[in-house]
């Protein structure tokens, strides 16, 4: 198991209870480490089939280290987090995202939210101290609360009937939160079209949509006549977005209209996010990070001690964090949740369409034309990405000779805060990095028209591909 972009993550066969004690135990040896030991810890997991064997496992660690291990049940990530803010206790989520069933990972959270990379390595480094079991065993409770406390806090971001006239589609499949959505959709006065709910577990990944799901989306959009058409990923931290034609909408996209119509002053996003963020004019300050909701966080809380009224911040995925207390149209403020969130993007850009009566696609219009694409290579581990990123970031020849396999006169500017960024001529962005997730090579790139994007991350992965497959002499 290793720490990615977000969490541990592992093949489920090796995560065996043993393993999962040894990380559970480190993740409290730390924080006692720091002066703050648990009194008790939060455990919450998705709807994946091994997901509770892992939470049954975590809750007999934390019990053994006399510790009490508070079982919240099948629930999003981000209610997880609310109500360990909440309760002023450390958490851990079993959840593997998007990826498929036969992986799956922990999320670790401390009382004031998502962990940090210091944290992570304090975690690595506790697991040679771990202590002997405690002479006294923790105890076990049910807390049912935590998902009507996140179910109350975005209700009343609204206020009822905001949603009134609206037909939305929820896409169902696996996703964790599949009936708290639907449900808060419905009290908020839209109608509900419930669509393909699935008994197996299925890996939707918001950041590479299938060929497929996007069809399905335009059959459902003109079938049941929508305004919309929502799901998340398996854990419900990361939201997906169709509009009333069934098209969805990148997850830059979410976050730049959330965050406008939240009224943000400061944007914390990754270079994946597209330039239109600059290039709209609608938030004073931006910074740029790595890729991984723990670079995010750093940034926002940077921005915060910079004087920033309202800083959010949203990844490529779609998720969205809120890193201050925001106006809410139903009256009143939001709680800050600074760790990605679904459901509040979900709602800020329904609730607008429906204040204006306007359709999701103007909403997209009003953004700058920028578009991004993503896909990946799979079966790509890091001893082949590794190397290949490292030289394609310091070697010009072979730049240009990516340029050019993808259409392309010249590499303007080289970024290599994560992977390999590269500005082209034509007003174009190219970008490659290694999941931190799977054995992956991810592509993205930006164009002005929606076709060139997926045109151009096709031809970017095809071209990465050939030069994975190149001889290491060159020829």
């Amino acid at each position: 198991m290793k720490f990615g972009t977000s969490g541990l993550r592992g093949l489920v066969a090796d995560m065996t209870d043993a393993v999962v004690a040894g990380y559970v135990l480190a993740f409290l040896a730390h924080l006692a480490g720091e002066g703050r030991p648990a009194a008790f810890v939060l455990v919450g997991r998705d709807l994946r089939p091994s997901s509770p064997g892992i939470a049954a496992a975590c809750r007999a660690a934390i019990r053994a280290a006399g510790v009490d291990a508070v079982d919240c049940g099948a629930l999003p990530t981000p209610a997880l987090a609310l109500e360990a803010a909440a309760q002023g206790a450390p958490a851990i989520m079993v959840t593997g995202s998007h990826i498929p069933f036969d992986r799956n990972g922990l999320k670790f959270y401390r009382p004031e939210g998502e962990i940090t990379k210091a944290d992570e390595a304090g975690i690595l480094a506790a697991r040679g101290r771990v202590p002997a079991p405690a002479a006294r065993p923790g105890g076990e409770r049910a807390d049912a609360q935590a998902l009507s406390r996140y179910r109350a806090r975005n209700l009343d971001f609204l206020g009822q009937d905001a949603l009134a006239g609206l037909t939305i589609g929820v896409h169902q499949h696996s996703a964790v939160g599949r009936d708290l959505i639907a449900d808060a959709l419905s009290s908020l006065g839209a109608r509900i079209v419930a669509l393909g709910r699935a008994d197996v577990f299925v890996p939707v990944d918001t950041e590479a949509v299938s060929a497929e799901d996007a069809e399905q989306a335009r059959i459902w959009a003109a079938e049941h006549r929508l305004d919309a058409l929502v799901t998340t990923d398996g854990d419900g931290d990361r939201p997906l977005i169709a509009d009333e034609r069934g098209v969805f909408l990148r997850g830059d996209v979410v976050g730049l209209l959330a965050a406008r119509s939240l009224g943000a002053d400061a944007v914390a996003t990754p270079i994946s996010s597209s330039t239109a963020l600059e290039r709209s004019g609608w938030v004073a300050r931006v910074a740029r990070t790595r890729i991984g909701s723990p670079f995010v966080i750093e940034a926002l809380e940077r921005l915060a001690a910079e004087g920033a009224r309202l800083p959010v911040g949203y990844e490529a995925n779609g998720g969205f964090l809120l890193g201050a207390p925001a106006p809410a149209p139903g009256g009143g403020t939001i709680a800050p949740l600074p760790t990605r969130d679904a459901l509040l993007p979900m709602l800020a850009l329904l609730g607008e369409a429906a204040r204006r009566t306007a359709p999701l696609s103007a909403l997209v219009a009003e953004a700058p034309a920028r578009v991004t694409a993503s896909d990946r290579l799979t079966g790509i581990g890091a001893e082949r990405s590794g190397p290949f990123l490292e030289t394609l970031a310091a070697d010009p020849a072979v730049q240009k000779r990516l340029a050019r396999a993808i259409g392309v006169e010249a590499v303007l500017s080289v970024n290599a805060l994560d992977g390999v960024r590269l500005t082209l001529s034509g007003d174009e962005i190219a970008h490659l990095r290694a999941s931190g997730n799977a054995p992956e090579l991810r592509g993205y790139a930006e164009a002005a028209d929606p076709d060139r994007a997926v045109a151009l991350v096709a031809r970017l992965l095809a071209a990465a591909r050939a030069e994975l497959d190149r001889p290491r002499d060159g020829r």
